[in-house]
């Protein structure tokens, strides 16, 4: 059978949990790109200071890291999983219906709080779950997966921008002055679109916090709740389709034949059988003997740290670990510092592009990497991982040498960023996957690369503002170029890591087999 056949069997087989997976990554990518465009109204709504309104940003991007943290804890069955997918889409959109009522920088925070947590929780199980379902072939479906979150990061400013204030939304104390004028509150949205990570040199603004709030953002929100209402909808008809849920006629699935296995086989893996009780019309009761696939798999990062799941591990099982999480820190890092200080570098000297102009490189720099996620969909059916990230990881390192070079192209600049958005789009599925394939669907690789992932992109920002803050624009540039050429020789590190794992592995295989024929021959 052709491999497109049998992913195509495997799809058909899976289609409703792997689609409603998906939409959850949509809710996930909504939830992360709204709050860029939208801050400034925000500010107005909440009437404080723009260093106030920026800690809604830490409070989101903390919490995410937590909720990724202490994810894995819900993977422990279908259920518990499904159900923290159900309650952590269901709090994204009470959270968008509720934050235009939050009129103090205080409970706007502690709304944040509460979506970034859910996002954390989202990102490690709906990776976890693909990972589990289809194993060595997860690779395209989880480039699908990630395609979904760009996608639903650009729905997001879309929604917002027609009800945007374009002069100051709160007015002074006559009415009519107005404390900037609209091309300053652009220059400002776009600054402050990078997760409020720059606000050097924006003091001199004059921007009112007491006065007539005049705006009509919370219009998007609630447009954007309603949107996002299909996806809990989703996940509660999976779990019907599971028969989950108690009002279900039948007792439910534990598992389904195959669910939880590997398409190569299962290795490492203990069964347990399970009698279970059906009820048949209720009134004849069978009693049938269930096989459940126990894995030894993930938790959160705390429960990976379980002595009694660590001993006998060769020093390879935890250098991949390191090495895996530390590629997508330095990546997704790359991502979240190129996306919050593009801008701030473009209208700054040698550049000093238009705002406007300048404001169009965070969308272009994000729809390439959602164009690059769905490219690499085929591209991760027809070449390995090892071959694709190799590819990408050195495009990043070529194009941020490039752009070093080019530093004083506008024209570049734009061409640069499309290309970087395509080269890094799909470093982190493939990252996943190949550390998964390596380790064989043990340990805590999922959880471990998400909350690595993360914490990067929380970090790595507000190291390159301080640089940028201290050294200039320019050091932008550089900051990108040398995490990039780390990424690729932490890159080859897990190359040559994982050729001694394996082959670790081969040889304990192989003493095993020994050991079993004399007992076999005894027999």
């Amino acid at each position: 059978m052709l491999l497109d056949e049998r992913i195509w069997l495997l799809f058909k087989r899976h289609w409703p949990q792997t689609l409603t997976y998906w939409s959850v990554f949509f809710s996930f990518g909504l939830c992360i790109a709204f709050l860029g465009p939208t801050i400034l109204d925000l500010r107005c709504q909440t009437q404080s200071t723009l260093q106030q309104i920026t800690w809604v940003f830490v409070s989101q991007q903390f919490f995410l890291l937590v909720g990724s943290s202490v994810g894995g804890l819900f993977k422990k069955t279908l259920k518990s999983s499904l159900l923290a997918l159900f309650f952590c889409t269901l709090i994204i959109s009470l959270v968008f219906a509720v934050i235009p009522l939050c009129h103090h920088v205080i409970l706007l925070s502690i709304a944040m709080a509460l979506a970034g947590k859910a996002m954390g929780v989202i990102d490690t199980i709906a990776n976890l779950q693909l990972v589990k379902l289809y194993q060595k072939d997860s690779a395209i479906f989880l480039q699908a997966l990630h395609f979904f979150t760009g996608l639903g990061a650009l729905v997001s400013p879309l929604v917002a921008d027609p009800f945007l204030a374009e002069d100051s939304c709160v007015l002074g104390a006559n009415l009519t002055t107005n404390s900037s004028s609209p091309r300053d509150l652009q220059h400002l949205r776009s600054t402050l679109a990078g997760h409020g990570a720059a606000l050097h040199n924006i003091s001199h603004f004059r921007l009112y916090t007491e006065g007539v709030v005049v705006t009509r953002v919370s219009y998007a929100f609630w447009i954007m709740a309603l949107i996002n209402l299909p996806v809990p909808a989703a996940v509660l008809a999976l779990m019907s389709h599971e028969r989950l849920l108690p009002c279900s006629r039948s007792s439910p699935r534990l598992l389904d034949a195959d669910s939880n296995r590997s398409p190569a086989g299962d290795t490492d893996q203990g069964s347990a059988h399970v009698f279970v009780c059906l009820c048949d019309n209720f009134t004849e009761m069978k009693v049938q003997s269930v096989s459940v696939t126990v894995s030894p798999g993930h938790g959160s990062v705390f429960s990976c740290c379980n002595p009694a799941k660590l001993r006998d591990r060769p020093a390879t099982f935890f250098i991949i670990h390191a090495l895996g999480g530390a590629i997508l820190f330095i990546t997704d890092g790359i991502i979240g510092s190129y996306a919050g200080f593009v801008y701030t570098y473009a209208v700054s000297p040698p550049l000093l592009m238009g705002h406007k102009m300048a404001g169009c490189l965070d969308s272009i720099f994000w729809a390439a990497i959602t164009v690059g996620r769905l490219a690499s969909m085929y591209l991760s059916y027809r070449y390995t991982a090892p071959k694709l990230l190799t590819v990408s990881l050195v495009g990043v390192i070529l194009v941020q040498c490039l752009l070093l070079i080019f530093y004083t192209s506008s024209v570049f600049l734009f061409f640069g960023t499309c290309v970087l958005g395509l080269c890094i789009s799909s470093v982190f599925p493939s990252v996943l996957a190949f550390t998964e394939d390596i380790l064989e669907y043990r340990g805590c690789a999922t959880t471990v690369l998400v909350t690595s992932a993360s914490t990067g992109e929380m970090l790595l920002q507000l190291l390159v503002g301080s640089v940028i803050h201290s050294q200039g624009s320019y050091s932008f540039l550089l900051c990108g170029t040398v995490a990039s050429f780390i990424g690729f020789c932490l890159f080859l590190l897990l190359l040559y890591i994982q050729n001694i794992h394996r082959s670790q592995h081969t040889d304990l295989s192989q003493c095993t087999d020994m050991k079993e024929k004399p007992k076999t021959g005894d027999s």
